[in-house]
């Protein structure tokens, strides 16, 4: 978690919201991204998918069924869909997202009907840290 803490940080200061997320296998990572909405110009370039395309491209596989996401935010629906469509075994998250979640709070994918793979979910690790990220973000463009 601490590596993609400090992706977050380094979103924040390119002016992204603070999102990092790390994929692994085992003990080594296998991609790493911050969200790159803005400088990209793609809505779709959360940490998360990007760090999924990204491990997806170094394994030379799409199933990345032995595989954890670690991300400082709740995923949103769109990419809770991935990382099950991703197969991945299990995501760990920091903080929470009641407004944008799509795992614990919102969609909840994981337990709709018709989500064929459910990772294992654990939250709270590094919440305080990236809480506090997105907060002080937030509170400079107000």
């Amino acid at each position: 978690m601490r590596r993609a803490l400090d992706l977050a940080g380094e979103a924040a200061q390119a002016g992204e919201v603070p999102v990092g997320a790390v994929v692994t296998r085992g003990d080594t990572i296998v991609a790493e991204a911050a969200n790159a909405m803005r400088g990209s110009n793609d809505p779709t370039a959360h940490a998360e998918i990007v760090a999924i395309r990204r491990a997806g491209e170094a394994l030379g596989t799409s199933r990345l069924d032995d595989c954890i996401l670690w991300v400082t935010l709740e995923p949103c629906a769109m990419c809770a869909a991935a990382a099950s469509l991703a197969r991945l075994t299990r995501i760990v998250m920091a903080a929470e997202d009641s407004k944008g979640g799509g795992v614990i709070h919102g969609a909840r994918i994981f337990a709709q009907p018709t989500c064929h793979h459910r990772p294992e979910v654990l939250s709270g690790i590094g919440a305080e840290e990236a809480a506090a990220q997105l907060r002080e973000f937030f509170a400079a463009r107000r």
